[in-house]
């Protein structure tokens, strides 16, 4: 397989609530093909271990390297950043991905994305992502919400920036946790136009 920027996606992690939205995600990106720079935020490490019992190595190759075998990587496909390593390709519009999907994102975030904070590599990517005028997806984990964050999102929107809440819905009448997962991530996939089976279509 040739990895490209039409086949490559920036996935970032913070540590909202929904680590398993990523994870199943991150999955099913590297099934459809597409090579994934991944970002985890410190706290996104410790929402994962207490929500999905992952508990990753603090090494970020050993890191990645447990996430590729048991999320089946291909050689090259999933690479992992740390979040001052300034000398990834996110952090330059001149490697600038197809596609950046922060899932979950935690208000903190959000609220740096809007400002343009640029303090980790996570901030420093979406904010290439928006001044190369690519496609950003955030996935905001919180409730309710407070004024401020709803004029950050606003805010982010209004330049084009896709929020895709984790609000998982219940027609399709779900009868599991990973129904409810999948039906986010589907809804994500949908965004990126990446052919899913997560979902039935409405109506079809």
């Amino acid at each position: 397989m040739s990895w490209n920027r039409q086949n490559t996606i920036a996935l970032a992690v913070t540590g909202a609530s929904g680590s398993a939205y990523a994870l199943r995600l991150l999955q099913q990106l590297l099934a459809a093909e597409q090579r994934v720079w991944m970002m985890l935020s410190d706290a996104a490490r410790i929402v994962m271990e207490m929500e999905v019992g992952i508990s990753l190595p603090e090494s970020i190759e050993e890191a990645e390297v447990e996430l590729a075998k048991r999320y089946g990587a291909k050689q090259g496909q999933l690479s992992l950043y740390g979040r001052n390593d300034w000398m990834a390709p996110v952090a330059s519009g001149s490697a600038v991905p197809r596609a950046m999907v922060v899932c979950p994102c935690s208000m903190g975030t959000l609220s740096a994305i809007a400002h343009g904070g640029s303090d980790n590599l996570l901030e420093r990517a979406a904010d290439v992502m928006i001044k190369e005028r690519r496609q950003l997806l955030l996935v905001p984990r919180e409730t309710p919400y407070s004024t401020i964050h709803l004029e950050n999102m606003l805010k982010l929107s209004q330049i084009g920036v896709t929020m895709l809440p984790a609000n998982p819905g219940l027609y399709q009448q779900p009868e599991s946790i990973g129904d409810l997962i999948d039906f986010v991530v589907a809804r994500i996939l949908d965004q990126l136009e990446i052919e899913q089976q997560l979902l039935p279509r409405w109506g079809v």
